[in-house]
């Protein structure tokens, strides 16, 4: 096996961390089962999020163990550098069989979020919409700024916990990151993901340009890549005869 624990959580999680195949298989608390898995576990009194993820197949176990990070491994990289933007990082390990990765698992401390930004971006009733949309522009621009490009910057994603008179969010599934200086089309091409209706675009495009240099088209940029986007993903989805979303 090869981990990485955080210096903070030394004491506490080691043995946890060693021991995480029984942990997680003893634990029945799922928060999501598909491709990967992530199941909530109380640990030393503090609730952490376990992410095991998927045994990959035989050309990527080489490439995982010889020429590049495995998922585990940078997600566990990009959240020490994303800091207050990401639930804390607590370890990565990895397991091998002959030679090559087999299991890894990423363990981060559970955000007790309110909702994701999915369900403001579809229930037109949700409360203070407008004041949440503009937030989180706010919260996009403050990324951007610090060299932060989300690679999956969708609404699943994206996790928000309301405060006394603001909001708190944060990202995760963070091992598709790209740590570079953002030109304007990257900046607008960041919203695509989001799969918003442009009204909704617009408002955040206006509060990001209200406190960036942007252009005067940056709202028509941010129209430009997610309706792209949107074009890309039906056409997709018509070919697999799979129902598209507006």
């Amino acid at each position: 096996m090869k981990y990485k624990l955080n210096p903070l959580y030394e004491a506490s999680f080691k043995d946890f961390l060693l021991n995480i195949k029984q942990h997680f298989k003893n634990n029945d608390n799922f928060i999501h089962k598909a491709r990967n898995e992530l199941k909530i576990i109380s640990h030393s009194d503090i609730y952490v999020v376990v992410k095991s993820f998927k045994v990959p197949n035989f050309i990527n176990k080489i490439a995982y163990t010889f020429f590049r990070d495995s998922k585990a491994k940078k997600s566990y990289k990009y959240s020490l550098r994303l800091g207050e933007f990401t639930p804390k990082p607590i370890a990565y390990i990895e397991f091998f069989k002959a030679g090559l990765i087999d299991e890894s698992y990423f363990i981060s401390e559970n955000f007790t979020y309110d909702f994701t930004i999915r369900e403001p971006l579809l229930d037109k009733t949700f409360p203070n919409r407008e004041v949440l949309f503009k937030a989180f522009a706010h919260f996009t621009l403050k990324l951007h700024n610090a060299g932060i490009f989300h690679d999956d910057y969708s609404p699943g994603n994206i996790l928000i916990k309301k405060s006394e008179n603001d909001y708190i969010f944060k990202i995760v599934d963070v091992n598709r990151m790209e740590f570079i200086s953002l030109n304007e089309d990257m900046r607008a091409q960041n919203f695509a993901k989001l799969w918003a209706h442009d009204e909704i675009l617009e408002i955040m495009a206006e509060e990001y340009s209200k406190h960036y240099p942007c252009s005067q088209n940056f709202k028509q940029k941010v129209l430009y890549y997610s309706n792209k986007n949107k074009k890309i993903k039906n056409f997709k989805k018509r070919l697999k005869g799979k129902p598209v979303n507006d």
